[in-house]
């Protein structure tokens, strides 16, 4: 009895004395994938968030499109901030957590020229087709890209009927801000998301586009699925909701939802 006993003492000390499994360690980094237009956003909440929460942000942002397709194919993230429908599908596929999904701002589609040029016509939609007729060369998102206001304004040039004089003299961006190309002199006008047109210097935005044809792109933010700090994406999709947030997308032509 003393000996079974006393085997039993040795087993379980042995199991005690084993080394614990190491817990994998936190890389100390949140991932973002974001839509350009909410760029500057998280840009501007950069500094707060890693100071408060002594977490780094590593950024990436490219077109709703191509976001999509990275995120299906198993690319590694933890929070996306991208266009509400496509967040939603994501959401169906299993790659976002759906309770965690916030919509973060509105922005409609407006018009820029260079800085010190003239201010075109845009009032109405008449005005506004021959402003695009009469300008030398039109830039705006390739709609191959994915972007969706690319995808949006090529659809809206065939319903106007001047698709075919529009495409000719296209500048296309696959991403980026459409407006650089008006700054350059590459384009005489440019049709983009407002908050892409804002923070490139060298422009001017002319304004909204009509309200009959205006479209407007919800965002929203979720956590993935998979993400390596559950805790530390939430605190920043908080963020990005919250107050703090407010200025920042006045500031860039955008508004709560």
């Amino acid at each position: 009895m003393r000996k079974h006993a006393f085997a039993l003492l040795l087993a379980t000390l042995s199991v005690l004395a084993a080394p614990l499994p190491r817990l994998a360690a936190s890389s100390g980094e949140i991932k973002v994938l974001t839509a350009g237009a909410m760029r500057g956003l998280v840009d501007a909440l950069r500094p707060q968030f890693e100071r408060q929460s002594g977490l780094r942000l590593v950024v990436d942002n490219a077109t709703a499109g191509v976001l999509a397709k990275r995120i299906a194919g198993g690319e590694a993230f933890d929070v996306a901030i991208i266009t509400s429908t496509v967040l939603q599908d994501l959401i169906a596929q299993g790659k976002i957590v759906a309770q965690s999904r916030v919509e973060l701002a509105k922005v409609g589609m407006g018009v820029v020229v260079k800085q010190g040029a003239p201010l075109p016509d845009i009032a109405t939609v008449d005005a506004f087709k021959r402003t695009l007729l009469a300008a030398r060369s039109v830039a705006y998102i390739d709609p191959r890209a994915g972007g969706t206001t690319g995808v949006y304004f090529d659809a809206l040039l065939a319903r106007l009927g001047i698709a075919d004089a529009i495409r000719a003299k296209a500048k296309l961006k696959d991403g980026g801000h459409v407006a650089d190309l008006v700054a350059t002199g590459e384009a005489e006008i440019g049709v983009h998301v407002i908050s892409e047109i804002k923070p490139v210097k060298g422009v001017t935005l002319v304004g909204p586009l009509p309200q009959a044809i205006q479209h407007t792109t919800v965002y929203a933010a979720g956590i993935a699925t998979a993400a390596g700090d559950a805790a530390g994406a939430q605190a920043l999709v908080q963020l990005l909701a919250g107050e703090a947030s407010g200025p920042i997308l006045a500031e860039n032509g955008m508004e709560r939802p």
